[in-house]
């Protein structure tokens, strides 16, 4: 009578299964980390760039005048520092808090993308900034026009927003920061313990004490 064995052979269904779970893991977490700086990094620098441009009237001239995102909003820039911030915190956290957080994430998103869009046509900053200038409170801009740099901002909060999304999709397969531990959750190996001076050698006693160590205590 042969002998069954009572290990189960793997099933090439479940290899595959774990394989492509693993795969997706990591080509979302490279997904996220780059939609996340690099949307941060879009809406910060477009943010400081010329969102409107006019003209003032002063005396029998005009006087040029712009306005950039920090003047219009600071909204957007805020939420990609938020953004950054969440992006990090992903890592350090797990089960819901990693749910809150990516969550936090996409709304930093969706918040910086709105604000950038709706700022699109905003005249009130180089309104003000005319009165301003002028000393006069109810001058006005003429010639009025806007650049692209308010919809740049836009899509740098919408690549924010994605990277939110790919976390709360994913973000339970990514792995979770820790100082203590591997990767694969075992503790990391001690260092092993100095051993003690031998007695019988003159250049060991002499090394014992550079260290600060007393040589004749038994270990």
């Amino acid at each position: 009578m042969g002998y069954v064995s009572a290990v189960p052979v793997p099933q090439p269904r479940a290899q595959a299964a774990t394989a492509s779970d693993a795969t997706g893991s990591r080509r979302s977490l490279a997904a996220g980390l780059l939609l996340g700086a690099v949307g941060a990094t879009v809406v910060l620098l477009a943010s400081g760039q010329t969102w409107a441009e006019g003209r003032a009237a002063v005396g029998g001239g005009s006087l040029p005048l712009t306005a950039d995102g920090q003047d219009v909003t600071g909204l957007p820039a805020a939420l990609a520092i938020v953004g950054l911030a969440a992006l990090v915190a992903v890592f350090a956290v797990r089960s819901a808090g990693r749910l809150l957080v990516a969550g936090l994430l996409a709304l930093s998103g969706l918040g910086a993308g709105l604000s950038a869009y709706l700022g699109a046509s905003d005249s009130a900053a180089l309104d003000e900034k005319a009165a301003q200038t002028t000393g006069d409170a109810s001058a006005t801009i003429d010639a009025l026009s806007h650049t692209a740099w308010p919809y740049v901002t836009a899509v740098g909060g919408l690549l924010i927003l994605l990277a939110g999304l790919l976390a709360l999709r994913y973000g339970k397969l990514w792995p979770t920061m820790s100082g203590r531990y591997e990767r694969d959750g075992t503790p990391r190996p001690r260092k092993a313990s100095r051993t003690a001076p031998d007695p019988d050698r003159p250049e060991d006693l002499w090394k014992a004490l550079d260290r600060g160590e007393d040589p004749t205590r038994e270990v």
